[in-house]
């Protein structure tokens, strides 16, 4: 604890806890997701993360290529789609528009801006997303500036998302009790492995604060995020009640679609299950990875 409970240390201890689960699971030969209270679905939601920030292109043509890819993510099946910010406040808003254009006007969207802007530039930006109808904008400004979150949670009417650069329960509680999110984004491989998230899960729900995983990296990744959203308890609870979507990068990650021995198959589940991915029902976390290929692009100490 005296070398810090933030970064790099908490990333590296949470994959040691996802592979602790992993195994417990594996001796019990249940799926993580009855281990940690049971299934609530059996399939989720997903949708495509695309359009990334490309320093080769001048913004006309990048806005002209975010509209076809987003149009492309829409055809794959998925449910939403989001996409990148942060050339500036113009000509982000231009990529907005693009991106809207490509998926028509009932296709949700979401802006993420990998905290790109100042408070005052996030709300030039913000409320061009409430005339496009954005789902959310995700990380408008700095994690640390929690004024900046409230003051757009209040001034706007996209929902605001964050919370993927905070690592543990202690951290969560000042962001939750700030109330600067509309919707909470915890990511599993950072702040602490599946034990933490589990706490801090809590912790939003019990702010009555819904929650989107954050999800970034190898298959391991999404699987550990399909465990964890198939346990997710509805929130807030009714006959139709809210839901979670799987976040799925859809750019090109061979330690995402070639890790595994049996691969997880995101994009061909999402096109003939109507946009959503089924739960692996495996012991742990219901995938294993191909030795041959760790051993391929292993390094050498």
């Amino acid at each position: 604890r005296d070398h810090g409970q933030k970064g790099m240390p908490m990333q590296s201890l949470s994959g040691v806890d996802i592979a602790l689960w992993d195994i417990a699971g594996k001796v019990a030969n249940l799926p993580i997701h009855k281990l940690i209270g049971g299934a609530h679905r059996t399939s989720v939601p997903a949708y495509g993360y695309g359009m990334m920030l490309r320093p080769d292109m001048d913004a006309t043509s990048m806005a002209a290529l975010f509209k076809d890819e987003a149009a492309a993510i829409r055809d794959m099946g998925f449910l939403a789609t989001k996409m990148k910010t942060g050339l500036g406040p113009k000509p982000d808003v231009a990529l907005c528009q693009a991106v809207r254009d490509g998926v028509g006007a009932d296709f949700k969207f979401m802006v993420d801006a990998n905290h790109c802007y100042t408070t005052s530039d996030a709300f030039y930006v913000g409320r061009a997303l409430d005339e496009l109808e954005a789902y959310w904008f995700e990380e408008p400004v700095a994690p640390e500036d929690h004024d900046g979150y409230r003051e757009l949670r209040a001034g706007l009417r996209t929902n605001i998302s964050g919370g993927e650069a905070e690592f543990g329960r202690w951290g969560w509680r000042a962001i939750l009790e700030n109330r600067g999110l509309d919707i909470a984004q915890p990511e599993v491989c950072a702040l602490g492995g599946i034990s933490e998230y589990l706490r801090v899960l809590a912790l939003c729900h019990a702010h009555f604060t819904p929650v989107i995983n954050h999800v970034w990296g190898s298959a391991i990744a999404v699987a550990t995020n399909l465990q964890l959203l198939a346990a997710m308890p509805p929130m807030p609870g009714g006959l139709h009640p809210w839901e979670p979507m799987l976040e799925f990068d859809t750019t090109d990650n061979k330690f995402r679609d070639n890790l595994l021995t049996e691969p997880l198959d995101i994009q061909g589940q999402v096109k003939a299950n109507g946009g959503r991915v089924a739960i692996p029902q495996g012991a742990g976390l219901g995938v294993e990875p191909d030795r041959a290929f760790i051993e391929h692009y292993a390094v050498a100490a």
